[in-house]
């Protein structure tokens, strides 16, 4: 052997280090990969043809070999590093059957068949179709300086407080991350506009520049998040073929048997269970922030602003208009909801009885799979089912579905009429909106004139009534929408009144037009309304619109258009939401006709606000570059995607993926193989970028921690922390980098990295906390329908 090292050892050791040197060497990081790949292969395949690579394998044939899987020791548990005794022999060649020709052939179909499926044709490019809409959409916003003036106006709120400017910064870094996901243009932006207006009122360098890298590395965890993304199109594949192998292993015929579970998890699962993590690092951040400023006043001292364009308002005011009666608001509609007062009002039934229930587990399996499910779930967990299977069987089995008589149908569905609430929830969702707006209308100005709130608070009481007593179940979406048109024109003219009044309010101003962009990106993925790509298409149509919103007041031009098809995209979605829209059906009502025009209409106006947006930030100069890096940051990807897959099937070519995955399993604690493969993963985050390892060295030892016991959301968002503190941690980290190239002079590298350390520290807090409770990350997923 050649230096005393196993041949599939010299060959990684090869790839490792032709890997770094092609990314050291200054070429493209996306065709550094692939020219790695293409030269390791060939210098191994030169050294194996050679004769100077030996693989020591385990002699399958020998007396030992047969004694251990006699005594029920598992054949792919067997390994050279869990029983380093077993007798081996030296194979010639590291490559099957000592074939490099044909290695490389498999390699090469391997390649064509791995674009095909991730890159041009496969289930996941739907998916991978959201990092361009996500990139488009944070560059768009990057460039029109709404970062600018979210920093600016969080300055200004959190200013007076001890350590406000810090505060801010994590405040407005959350607000990015949740809409751009861009850790490099999160960091250099508040790096450009934050840093020196921090020193100037003379707060701490290591403060300032350590909070505002750590806050724009939220971007790595906090949805939408390009990490997350994809991270979720590798977790789903690969936690799905490890628990399959984990399934056939313990004697099971599929992971749905074993696990009593389908073993998938998506995009939009993640996004959820990365939600209150990426908070809670953004809390541990800013309750730093206050605690450094409590202990250390003279360098993160309060800034007070007093050219505020807002209006004084008491605390009586303040208590009354933004907390009690917004908590009125909706405490009452949840109240009025429990006793059925406001609910559904749908009159559809199922056309056919409900299957039976099953089993929460099945039973109906051999001695070692039941064996292998106790030892899973518990033995209490397994006479529950196998009492459930009993009284299945009693009942005459598993009731299937069958289709129900028109008078059985009709039955039903009179008496879902009898039983449903006097309030739709639609009208009364409608009705707490509303009224949240007034109640800030009127404190945000309460010198105002309370008339027209007043109005539109008499509109909804009235609209509510009407519900109440004039509409029923069964009234029509026509009829409804001709009845609740004076309660509704009340309550919109006092509305209108209400959103100019919060429209002068400097903070709303700004806050709340990203805010509801993130809110209906966010909300339409998290409420499982619809898939991360269409969602990040309405992010990337919302920020251009809202973008030329901005420049157009700049310009002092009117700025109706994008309102006006703001509002069109609104028509849409109520008009979709209460009507039939369905014209290809034999019987189509007037009024589905009707509705279907004013939708279309509605989208015609939407397009055209669009297509006018495009024409107002070309005209700027503000949609050609963003284009253009979209275009450039989202063919890296793509090309890192393809390059990563030749360099990982030239690894598992001559047999350096199951050698890995060999020496993983052959630790009996799989918590300790999680944390070494942590470990790695934080190492290499030093030196490589978070596309690297997940295309790399994901898909070579998720098969591992994938298959094992823990849950693979848990698992995902772990590995994305875990990337995100090696982005903070000098002196490598890419974060620190970014930073650097925009501080100002008197700004030394020594400050960043002193500054940054206490946020590292914070991570591996964080880290340990999602460690001992899991359910931060689990919790809103299992709140949350899928």
């Amino acid at each position: 052997m050649l230096f005393g090292l196993d041949g599939v050892e010299i060959g990684l050791i090869i790839v490792f280090l032709t890997l770094f040197s092609a990314i050291l060497s200054g070429f493209p990081v996306a065709f550094a990969i692939g020219g790695a790949g293409v030269i390791s292969f060939g210098i191994i395949a030169a050294l194996d043809s050679a004769g100077l690579l030996i693989h020591q394998a385990i002699d399958t044939s020998s007396d030992a070999y047969r004694a251990l899987v006699a005594s029920g020791v598992n054949e792919n548990s067997i390994s050279i590093f869990r029983y380093p005794d077993l007798p081996r022999y030296a194979a010639e060649s590291v490559f099957p059957a000592g074939d490099w020709e044909g290695a490389l052939k498999r390699t090469i179909a391997g390649i064509t068949n791995r674009i095909n499926e991730r890159v041009i044709a496969g289930q996941s490019i739907e998916t991978l179709l959201a990092v361009l809409m996500f990139v488009l959409m944070g560059i768009v916003l990057e460039r029109s300086k709404i970062a600018n003036d979210l920093l600016t106006t969080m300055a200004r709120v959190f200013g007076p407080l001890p350590g406000g400017l810090a505060v801010s910064i994590v405040v407005v870094g959350a607000f990015l991350a949740a809409s751009t996901g861009i850790v490099g243009a999160t960091v250099v932006t508040m790096g450009l506009l934050a840093l020196p207006t921090m020193l100037r009122n003379n707060y701490s360098p290591e403060l300032a520049t350590g909070v505002i890298a750590a806050s724009g590395t939220l971007g790595q965890i906090i949805p939408p998040s390009i990490v997350i993304v994809l991270l979720g199109t590798l977790a789903g594949d690969l936690y799905s073929a490890a628990q399959e192998a984990r399934a056939v292993e313990a004697g099971c015929t599929d992971a749905l048997t074993y696990l009593g579970e389908p073993a998938v998890v998506s995009v939009g699962t993640l996004f959820q269970a990365a939600l209150l993590p990426g908070i809670l690092l953004a809390g541990l951040y800013a309750a730093y922030a206050f605690g450094y400023a409590m202990l250390n006043p003279s360098k993160a001292p309060a800034v007070v602003s007093t050219d505020s364009e807002n209006e004084p308002v008491t605390r009586g005011e303040a208590l009354t208009w933004y907390l009690f009666v917004p908590v009125a608001l909706i405490a009452g509609m949840m109240l009025l909801g429990n006793v059925n007062v406001v609910g559904s009002q749908s009159v559809e039934v199922d056309r056919f009885t409900d299957s039976g229930e099953t089993a929460s587990l099945r039973t109906n399996v051999g001695p070692q799979c039941q064996a292998s499910m106790i030892e899973l779930h518990g033995q209490e967990a397994w006479d529950q089912a196998v009492a459930e299977q009993a009284a299945i069987d009693a009942a005459g089995g598993v009731e299937s579905a069958e289709r129900l008589s028109p008078e059985e149908i009709e039955a039903k569905r009179a008496a879902q009429i009898a039983n449903a609430a006097p309030i739709g929830t639609g009208i009364a969702i409608l009705s707490v909106f509303f009224g949240l707006v007034l109640s800030l209308a009127r404190g945000i100005s309460p010198s105002s004139d309370p008339r027209p709130l007043q109005i539109g608070a008499a509109g909804i009481v009235l609209g509510l009534l009407v519900d109440w007593l004039l509409l029923s179940p069964t009234t029509s979406s026509g009829v409804t929408v001709i009845l609740m048109a004076i309660p509704w024109a009340v309550t919109l003219y006092g509305v209108a009144i209400g959103m100019k009044r919060l429209a002068g309010n400097e903070l709303l101003r700004v806050v709340f037009p990203p805010l509801v962009l993130i809110v209906a990106v966010l909300g339409s993925i998290l409420g499982g309304i619809t898939n991360p790509t269409p969602a990040a298409a309405l992010g990337a149509a919302g920020a251009i619109m809202l973008a030329a919103y901005r420049k157009l007041s700049e310009e002092d031009r009117s700025p109706k258009i994008i309102l006006w098809s703001t509002l069109a995209v609104v028509i849409m979605i109520l008009i979709g939401i209460n009507f039939d829209l369905r014209i290809n059906t034999d019987d189509v009502s007037v009024e589905s006709w009707i509705a279907f025009f004013m939708a279309y209409a509605a989208y015609l106006y939407a397009l055209f606000g669009l297509l006018f947006a495009c024409w107002v930030l070309f005209r700027s100069g503000v949609l050609t570059p963003a284009v253009r890096e979209t275009a450039k940051v989202t063919s890296m990807v793509f090309t890192i995607l393809i390059a990563s897959q030749l360099l990982n099937l030239v690894v598992i070519s001559f047999g350096g993926e199951h050698y890995i995955q060999l020496f993983l399993r052959s630790f009996d604690d799989v918590r300790t193989v999680f944390i070494i493969v942590m470990l790695v993963l934080f190492v290499l985050g030093f030196v490589l970028d978070f596309l690297e390892i997940i295309y790399i060295v994901v898909p070579i030892v998720g098969p591992v921690i994938y298959g094992a016991h823990f849950d693979p959301k848990w698992v995902t968002i772990m590995i994305a922390v875990n990337l995100q503190t090696s982005f903070l941690t000098p002196p490598f980290g890419f974060a620190l980098f970014y930073l650097r190239g925009v501080a100002p002079r008197e700004v030394t590298t020594q400050h960043i990295y002193r500054g940054v350390i206490p946020f590292v520290i914070i991570q591996v807090v964080g880290l340990l906390l999602l460690a001992a409770f899991p359910g931060i990350v689990t919790i809103i997923p299992d709140l949350i329908p899928n």
